[in-house]
C-alpha cells in the first residue's frame, strides 16, 4: 500500500507543529498548512514534510490549497487543528470584534476547509486508499462553559456541532469522523495569542499546575486514531491533564493522595 498522506492545519505552532511531528515519525507524508511560511519552511527542514502557506479563512486561499493538493497526490486524511481565542470578556463586555475573528477561524474556516477538501479524500478512497479521515481539535470549551470564556465557548461549540452533523452526513461512506477534545494544554503561545500579548497573565494561567497536557500529548492521541485500523472510529476524546477535573475545576500545587 503506498505511503498514506495528511494535511494538517495550524502546523505552524502548538499542537498542529506536533502532529506534523508525530505522524511523520508513523510514516506519513504530511502537509502542513499555516500562514507564516518561514516556519512551515523550518519545519520541513526538519522532518520532511511539505508545506503550503494559506489562510484558511480566506476562499481563495482554500481553493488554492485544494488545488495544490489535487496536483501533488492522493489525500488520506484531514487534520484540522487551526483556530484560537480572543479576549477573556464577559458577556456585557465582550468585543463584537474578538467574537466574529473566533467565530471566522474556529467555525466557518473548518467549513471552508472541510467542502474543499472531502472531494479529495474520496478520490484517496476510490485509488485505493480503503477509507479516509477527517480529525478536527475542538476544545473542552465546546463541552463547559466558563466566566470570561463565552466567545470561545461559543466559537468552538459551533465547531464541534459541526463535526457531529459531519459524521452524520457522511454514514455510508468510509470515511472516519474523528473529534479531538483537550482541556489544559501548555501552548504559551495561544494563551498569549488570547489574552492580548500580557506575557505575565499568559505565564499565570499554567502557575502552580503540575504537569498540564503538553501538544505532544494531544499530537500522540491523534496519530493514534489515524493508524488505527480503519473499521475503528474514536467519535470524541475528551483529554485533560489529571490536575484538571473541568474546565474550571483545577488543582494548582503538588498532587498527593490524602489521608
Amino acid at each position: 500500500m503506498t505511503t498514506r498522506r495528511a494535511v494538517v492545519t495550524g502546523a505552524s505552532s502548538g499542537i498542529g507543529e506536533a502532529v506534523v511531528r508525530a505522524l511523520r515519525a508513523s510514516g506519513w507524508d504530511v502537509v502542513g498548512v499555516a500562514r507564516r511560511a518561514e516556519r512551515l519552511a523550518a519545519l520541513d527542514a526538519e522532518v520532511g514534510s511539505a508545506s503550503f502557506a494559506a489562510d484558511l479563512t480566506s476562499a481563495a486561499d482554500v481553493a488554492a490549497l485544494a488545488e495544490h493538493l489535487a496536483s501533488t497526490g492522493d489525500l488520506h486524511a484531514l487534520v484540522h487543528v487551526a483556530g484560537g481565542a480572543r479576549g477573556v470578556d464577559r458577556v456585557e463586555d465582550g468585543s463584537v470584534d474578538d467574537w466574529r475573528w473566533m467565530f471566522e477561524a474556529n467555525v466557518l474556516s473548518t467549513q471552508l476547509v472541510t467542502a474543499a477538501l472531502l472531494p479529495l479524500l474520496r478520490d484517496g478512497i476510490r485509488a485505493g486508499g480503503g477509507h479516509a479521515d477527517t480529525l478536527f481539535v475542538t476544545s473542552t470549551a465546546a463541552q463547559v462553559a466558563y466566566p470570561g470564556g463565552a466567545g470561545y465557548n461559543a466559537a468552538k461549540a459551533g465547531e464541534a456541532m459541526l463535526v457531529h452533523a459531519l459524521r452524520l452526513e457522511l454514514n455510508g461512506e468510509p470515511i472516519r469522523v474523528t473529534e479531538v477534545a483537550p482541556g489544559m494544554v501548555y501552548t504559551p503561545e495561544f494563551t498569549l495569542n488570547r489574552l492580548g500579548g500580557d506575557r505575565a497573565s499568559a505565564e499565570k494561567v499554567y502557575d502552580g499546575v503540575e504537569e498540564p497536557l503538553q501538544a505532544s500529548d494531544v499530537a500522540d492521541v491523534i496519530a493514534y486514531a489515524l493508524n488505527a485500523p480503519g473499521h475503528v472510529n474514536l467519535d470524541l476524546v475528551t483529554m485533560r491533564p489529571v490536575a484538571q477535573a473541568a474546565a474550571h475545576v483545577l488543582a494548582r500545587g503538588e498532587l498527593r493522595p490524602r489521608g
